[in-house]
């Protein structure tokens, strides 16, 4: 196998077919540059949501909620490679939902017909949300893993049986703990891009007290974090994060700042999360040590470019 220009990157020297579930989601989109970047020939299934055109991707439309409709595609695409990142993600509803037990469920078929089928190598993306918030610095097999949430639980159980069945069947695996994200295409609703969007239009932006401390990392570094660990031999779990600590009132401060609009901000306007942990923040030297990988991004490049990606968009719809 040749080495990638990553340290701890390698695949094979032809080109390797991969699909990626969740492709035009706000993580799956951004991989789909980097894996065609690093050669592979890439698959990507979306169901709804109108696929952002990028060179040399494949669309295909599919539900991973449909059982025999995926081992139709798998039938028929023969990929060597399952990027799993799909998964139900409706903000307010997303922690409690009961269609997390179905995602689980319907997750291990995928990667159990997948390996059935011929396949090598899986990556499936899991959060943060797995760890036990108590402990608050979250280290790989260190911090333990007691989540209380229904979303944590069902990532949680997934990841288990992911990666027990990896062992028994040969299938390589690895498991990508995503922290908090933000970045272009982020869902209007969410922290950083309903305050960007608020001070772009000149309206007040609320929140919380913002004294929680939380590990945020821009989506395009933790699609690349993503991509990094696929076309690794890495197994296991990995936190896909920071690796630095940000209060949200920092962030939200930072945003008043890049916007000059920090007279809209209205800090503590908001209730917090009852039982909201003070601490949430990643490790991330197993990451960099087996997979070669670091972000790229600062708080402050990273939250500059998101704005300017905000801007434009309100600026296209405009005109």
């Amino acid at each position: 196998m040749a080495p990638l220009s990553r340290r701890g990157s390698r695949m094979k020297s032809t080109a390797q077919r991969v699909l990626v579930t969740g492709a035009s989601g706000f993580l799956g989109s951004h991989c789909l540059a980097p894996l065609v970047s690093l050669g592979f020939d890439v698959v990507a299934l979306h169901r709804e949501r109108v696929p952002v055109e990028v060179p040399g991707v494949r669309w295909v439309r599919g539900d991973v909620m449909d059982r025999s409709q995926m081992r139709a595609l798998l039938e028929e695409h023969r990929p060597q490679h399952l990027l799993h990142l799909a998964w139900f993600v409706e903000p307010g509803a997303l922690i409690s939902d009961p269609r997390n037990l179905a995602w689980t469920a319907a997750s291990l078929d995928l990667i159990r017909t997948f390996r059935e089928l011929g396949g090598e190598r899986c990556v499936v993306s899991g959060s943060c949300y797995e760890y036990d918030w108590r402990y608050g610095y979250c280290v790989e097999d260190v911090t333990p893993c007691e989540p209380d949430t229904l979303y944590g639980a069902s990532k949680d159980a997934l990841r288990r049986a992911f990666l027990a069945y990896c062992n028994v069947s040969g299938l390589s695996g690895a498991w990508g703990r995503a922290f908090f994200m933000y970045g272009p295409r982020e869902n209007p609703a969410r922290l950083v891009s309903s305050v960007i969007l608020s001070l772009l239009k000149e309206q007040v932006a609320k929140s919380s007290h913002g004294l929680q401390v939380r590990d945020y990392l821009h989506i395009q570094d933790v699609a690349d974090g993503m991509v990094a660990l696929l076309a690794s031999e890495a197994r296991g779990a990995y936190n896909i994060a920071a690796g630095s600590a940000v209060t949200i009132r920092d962030i939200v401060q930072h945003l008043g700042r890049i916007t000059g609009r920090s007279d809209l901000l209205q800090i503590g306007a908001l209730p917090a999360r009852a039982n909201d942990a003070p601490l949430v923040l990643g490790d991330t030297r197993r990451t960099t040590s087996d997979v070669g990988w670091k972000p790229k991004f600062t708080l402050e490049t990273g939250l500059s470019a998101t704005v300017d990606w905000w801007r434009a968009q309100l600026q296209a719809s405009a005109g």
